[in-house]
């Protein structure tokens, strides 16, 4: 998987701390002690005026077709913090605003509402108020207020609630299989970039599998790249596939300039899902844990440490009493400096969970968040160059 952290701004007019790539796994009990940087660059191709790609039914629709069916159940969130929060990491510039201007989507009759997390919270401070804006049809708006049911700033997703009486009919999305997403299918992204509310924009998916890093920097594992047009304001919209099905909440940008340059991105649907119903049943979402802290091992590094792996994750140190102690696995012992990078020597190596490989340890970060606290892994291992496979019971993430 391939991660995206340079030059991140979030699509939200407010304000969130800059936070390092070494919190971004601490919060999974997976910490990297060797990290690198990817710029991404990729021109923005010209919008499609027709989707010729549909992932689950078949049917292909053109960006009219889309929004046409499909806007009314798109709205404006607006959200009142009651004093000007810190500097935002995605957008610094946005440091003394007191509002912020997103985008949400109805997922029930009953009035709940998909967006993002930094949309309604900032700093992990709540919005003291959120309205969302209908559109009712022609230049027609319908303000109602809502209740902020619960947020994830580790998906980047909240979940809001209106009352379905107060509001105009709702029409709720329908939500699709991001797991089925594949490079080069068309997509259409509906939001208020900028302040131009209900605005559409099409492009294809560029990439999938994206590791995204979320406001309170974890990594939000399987993020979808588009070069749909989006810019601040977006934060929360729905990503649309060829069929008007969501496949992806529009999330972050990269930028050279701070504007679009065709390089967006979205939570995965099927994340946003998972963490929804958790937040509706208790209001907040939990997750796996493992534990360990580790570096990820290259057939170079491998070599030069003569560590007797070639790839996955080198285990620096295990959390005591975590789930990673319980099963055995072992950390490192001694320190070594190779191009004044420090690596510990002498713990384990972690190459797969349930068979699939990890080539680094934000993969391992990743597949650990894809299980739910109390489930069994099953790790491959290299100890003393013999593979063993190692079953571990996660545990839920600590608070802190």
């Amino acid at each position: 998987m391939s991660r995206v952290f340079a030059h991140t701004k979030s699509f939200l007019v407010g304000a969130v701390s800059v936070l390092t790539i070494l919190v971004i796994l601490i919060a999974f009990g997976v910490v990297p002690v060797k990290t690198e940087k990817t710029t991404v660059v990729k021109q923005q191709t010209a919008a499609a005026s027709t989707i010729t790609n549909a992932a689950f039914t078949g049917v292909s629709l053109t960006p009219e077709q889309i929004y046409e069916q499909s806007s009314s159940g798109v709205v404006e969130v607006l959200a009142t913090f009651s004093q000007a929060q810190a500097s935002n990491p995605y957008d610094p510039a946005a440091s003394s605003s007191s509002q912020a201007l997103g985008t949400g989507f109805a997922v029930s009759k009953d009035g709940y509402i998909l967006t993002n997390a930094h949309v309604v919270a900032q700093n992990a401070v709540t919005a003291g108020s959120v309205k969302v804006v209908f559109k009712d049809g022609g230049s027609g708006m319908t303000t109602v207020d809502a209740a902020v049911v619960g947020v994830d700033e580790t998906s980047d997703v909240a979940l809001l609630k209106v009352d379905p009486a107060k509001a105009p009919d709702l029409k709720p999305l329908t939500l699709g299989d991001s797991a089925a997403v594949q490079p080069g299918e068309a997509v259409v992204a509906i939001g208020n970039p900028l302040g131009f509310d209900f605005s559409v924009t099409s492009g294809i998916v560029s990439a999938v599998h994206r590791n995204l890093q979320s406001p309170n920097g974890s990594v939000i594992p399987n993020g979808i790249q588009t070069d749909a047009a989006i810019n601040s304001g977006n934060s929360g919209g729905p990503l649309f596939d060829a069929s008007g099905s969501v496949i992806g909440i529009n999330e972050q940008i990269a930028s050279e300039s701070g504007g679009n340059q065709g390089l967006g991105f979205a939570v995965p649907i099927n994340t946003a899902k998972r963490v929804m119903e958790q937040l509706r049943a208790t209001g907040k979402a939990t997750y796996a844990y493992l534990g360990v802290q580790g570096q990820t091992v290259t057939a170079d590094v491998a070599t030069a440490l003569g560590v007797k792996a070639d790839k996955g994750v080198l285990v620096a140190t295990v959390a005591s009493g975590s789930p990673a102690e319980k099963a055995g696995i072992k950390g490192g012992t001694q320190q070594t400096v190779v191009q004044n990078q420090t690596y510990v020597l002498g713990g384990d190596v972690i190459q797969a969970v349930d068979g699939t490989e990890v080539m680094s340890a934000e993969q391992l970060a990743a597949a650990i968040t894809e299980h739910q606290p109390g489930a069994e892994i099953t790790l491959t291992v290299v100890r003393d160059g013999a593979t063993q496979q190692i079953k571990a019971t996660l545990a839920e993430r600590p608070s802190a």
